[in-house]
């Protein structure tokens, strides 16, 4: 089985997590090139003791670096912004590129929920880490009864939050609340991110809520076996991922005011609240363990290249000789 090679763009945190994690973990993909703009940056000094391809030019030198051509798979841990740029001048060629931005020029994914939908998607968005954390509960409580609203609360440490993160605040809770709505299959759905400044550095921590219809007891055991299933789905490539609590259930009177949360749930009805606890602890490749909100990130990118790269392993076995 040969391995697909991959270049990432961007050498900060992310990027330089990505690239040890191929190095230690993955059997599908070799980390063939880390591209940044800065020589002096740890992510690439590292990347040259690795044996890695070091890039200081950004894309323009990825493009005219030698070993571009045999690049299959292109992953950008830059910002918003550049990936726009990125992504124009890598268009022409051909090349599947995984995006860990806000950006979100190409499709949502989520590995535990719709990467088979995306497989063949020329550029695959990563969501945000906190839509990697929630968005699979979410989707689990779709699959037994409709959501009529969810809203998550993303709480990361301080220290965990670098520049590129700082800089897409607006993007994370506009790309989240977008992803809620078109991979979890929320009715309607609501971001924040809480950048926790404790001392010390706490893990990440995500609630989840989510309001339905009324929950029967066996409907409510259905969403809570639905929920811990997904957690464990996700928890197979990102095993710090875990439930703090039992789910927990509530009624939502007549007279809770849910106008303020969508106008669509203000008529005078109950309902049921489905709250949701969620702890995520980095496996510490590069980044310290309390990091998990890049961990996540890293973790689903990876998951997303390998299946690409079996595709591309199975369209080759199965082309003319």
């Amino acid at each position: 089985m040969t391995r697909t090679k991959v270049a990432i763009i961007g050498s900060g945190n992310i990027g330089t997590d990505l690239m040890i994690k191929m190095l230690r973990v993955s059997k599908r993909l070799q980390a063939a090139a880390l591209v940044g703009i800065d020589p002096a940056s740890d992510g690439l000094a590292r990347a040259g003791r690795m044996g890695v391809a070091v890039i200081t030019d950004g894309v323009d030198g990825l493009i005219s670096h030698p070993q571009f051509a045999s690049i299959g798979i292109i992953m950008d841990a830059t910002s918003a912004k550049a990936h726009i740029e990125n992504a124009a001048k890598l268009a022409p060629y051909g090349k599947v590129i995984i995006d860990l931005t806000p950006a979100a020029i190409g499709p949502y994914v989520v590995p535990a929920v719709n990467l088979e939908e995306h497989l063949r998607a020329a550029n695959l968005n990563m969501v945000t880490c906190g839509g990697q954390a929630t968005i699979p509960v979410i989707a689990a409580v779709a699959s037994v009864t409709p959501v009529l609203y969810a809203e998550i609360v993303a709480s990361i440490a301080s220290k965990s939050a670098g520049p590129g993160t700082r800089a897409n605040i607006d993007e994370f809770t506009e790309t989240t609340s977008a992803a809620i709505v078109e991979v979890g299959g929320a009715g309607h759905g609501k971001a924040i991110i809480v950048l926790n400044p404790a001392e010390p550095p706490l893990l990440m921590r995500d609630t989840v809520l989510c309001v339905t219809d009324p929950l029967d007891d066996s409907a409510r055991e259905k969403v809570a076996g639905a929920i811990e299933a997904m957690v464990a789905d996700v928890a197979a490539y990102v095993p710090g991922y875990r439930l703090k609590q039992k789910v927990q259930f509530s009624e939502l009177g007549a007279d809770q005011p849910l106008r303020t949360l969508a106008a669509e749930l203000e008529a005078a009805t109950e309902r049921c609240q489905v709250s949701v606890f969620l702890e995520v602890e980095g496996a510490a490749d590069y980044l310290p363990a309390y990091s998990g909100n890049l961990d996540i990130m890293t973790s689903a990118a990876v998951r997303v290249a390998e299946r690409i790269a079996d595709r591309f392993e199975d369209e080759l076995a199965q082309s003319p000789a």
